[in-house]
């Protein structure tokens, strides 16, 4: 397993990195770590639970971890998220004043690939950089303008001085940046999207960052871009919110 990511969901899930790479289950309370993840952060951390490594982490308050663990002990992993499991959760958030707000899977990625930028010009944003493209709906993917998971790097494909794509990553934890991908809808179906998350990837390997890559279980396309630019899946995560 690889060991920032250990690293990383121990910390966001309050536990030892033993606990990570273990067969077993685990239930704790939550409590801000410092390294954790921080992209779009709630105030509070009423649930969240990820599977990882074949088994269920879960953290959160004291009274629904009980709960959870009474309820999901002997669960395994690979069929946690399946509806009956998700409609008890929705159910006993709801008597707590809370939903599932998120449920994605992720990827991660250690190893350079190859990429072949072709006949477009490549454009390369640090952080000072990124400022220009506040506001712009275009990238909203590649760039969110989180304060808490500041966007760090960024690279763009041109074609005659027009944009057709924007990769950007957000620095989600010290050693964990996070990739968000735009195309325009005029170059979809060229490769840039793989092309841009490949170059980029590649680029925060270099810098001794792990880059990981989140969607929507449904978004095929976006995990075909994942998987074609050199990820795999690591983990899946749900996290409430309030309702």
């Amino acid at each position: 397993m690889n060991l920032f990511l250990c690293r990383q969901l121990a910390l966001d899930y309050c536990c030892r990195e033993e606990d990570v790479r273990d067969k077993e289950n685990h239930f704790t309370e939550f409590s801000f770590q410092e390294g954790r993840r921080r992209f779009r952060e709630e105030k509070d951390c009423f649930l969240k639970i990820t599977v990882v490594n074949g088994k269920v982490l879960a953290s959160g308050d004291p009274s629904i971890i009980k709960w959870c663990e009474q309820k999901f002990e002997k669960t395994a992993g690979a069929w946690f998220f399946e509806p009956e499991n998700l409609r008890i959760i929705e159910s006993r958030l709801q008597e707590s004043g809370y939903k599932i707000g998120m449920m994605h899977p992720f990827f991660i990625s250690d190893t350079i690939s190859d990429a072949v930028p072709g006949e477009y010009e490549i454009r390369w944003f640090e952080e000072d950089e990124i400022g220009q493209f506040r506001g712009d709906e275009r990238f909203k993917n590649a760039y969110s303008f989180c304060e808490e998971a500041p966007d760090v790097l960024g690279i763009g494909a041109f074609r005659k001085g027009m944009v057709l794509g924007m990769a950007g990553a957000s620095a989600d934890s010290p050693i964990m940046w996070q990739i968000g991908i735009d195309v325009r809808p005029e170059a979809e179906g060229l490769g840039i999207g793989k092309m841009l998350v490949t170059l980029l990837k590649n680029e925060i390997i270099r810098r001794g960052i792990l880059p990981f890559y989140g969607t929507a279980f449904s978004h095929l396309a976006s995990q075909s871009v994942a998987l074609g630019s050199g990820f795999h899946p690591a983990w899946v995560e749900l996290a409430a919110t309030k309702r």
